[in-house]
């Protein structure tokens, strides 16, 4: 089973960093719907949305100027793959701390003694 694990994280790590550079970067369709009756327009170098859309009331999220955020590494769209490549280690850095708290908690549990009649 181990060995299973380790050959899905590499083939997790290679999608990450491969195929992250060949992915769309037009909005997804969550995106494109909540822009659905506005338009983008370039206002100072910003891109800004005119129009009545669900869009128009987002604010920027907490963690947007975080080292990762977008997809980046600090913002640099050229290291996308690295990005992706990070996030697959974090995710599965946090599947295996769970599953050894599991494990652990599972060995302490005493075994219950067979009922005798």
């Amino acid at each position: 089973m181990t060995g299973f694990l380790f050959a899905f994280a590499a083939v997790a790590v290679l999608v990450a960093g491969l195929l992250s550079y060949v992915a769309s970067s037009q909005p997804d369709g969550l995106d494109a719907t909540t822009q659905r009756g506005c338009t983008a327009v370039q206002v100072d170098g910003a891109e800004q949305l005119q129009g009545a859309c669900i869009a128009k009331n987002a604010t920027e999220h907490p963690l947007a100027k975080s080292p990762l955020a977008g997809y980046t590494v600090d913002g640099d769209n050229k290291l996308t793959g690295v990005a992706g490549i990070l996030g697959v280690v974090a995710a599965f850095a946090l599947l295996f701390a769970v599953v050894n708290l599991i494990r652990t908690g599972r060995r302490k549990q005493p075994t219950a003694a067979p009922e005798s009649t």
